[in-house]
């Protein structure tokens, strides 16, 4: 059982930045992946990053050279990192820890202005 706990969204200008923190309830070490989502409303939530126990990663084509995903063991935290934000890049971002069992953040709001 693992849960995760979201925070660093906000709102924040079109070029600007903003690191996402997700806390797991327990070590990293015992989970095969971690990952961030994002999910407009009215829309299917959809990957951004992942990153597995042995450290590869998996990013969306939309996000590409703008974000990373890391992590922090001693912390039990997974970091997103996003550059260069862009409006389209507004939605709610899930922590995720999985993929079976699967666990899901509450989500945080990540608001890009124009």
């Amino acid at each position: 059982q693992v849960q995760l706990v979201e925070s660093g969204g906000g709102l924040v200008q079109f070029g600007g930045s903003l690191r996402l923190s997700c806390l797991a309830s327990r070590s990293m070490f015992s989970i095969t992946r971690m990952g961030w989502y994002r999910q407009v409303q009215g829309k299917q939530r959809e990957l951004v990053a992942t990153i597995t126990s042995g450290g590869s990663t998996n990013y969306a084509d939309a996000v590409k050279g703008r974000f990373t995903i890391s992590r922090d063991n001693a912390k039990n935290t997974v970091y997103l990192q996003m550059n260069s934000l862009k409006p389209e890049d507004t939605a709610v971002y899930y922590c995720n820890a999985g993929p079976y069992p699967t666990y899901w953040g509450q989500g945080t709001q990540v608001t890009v202005s124009s």
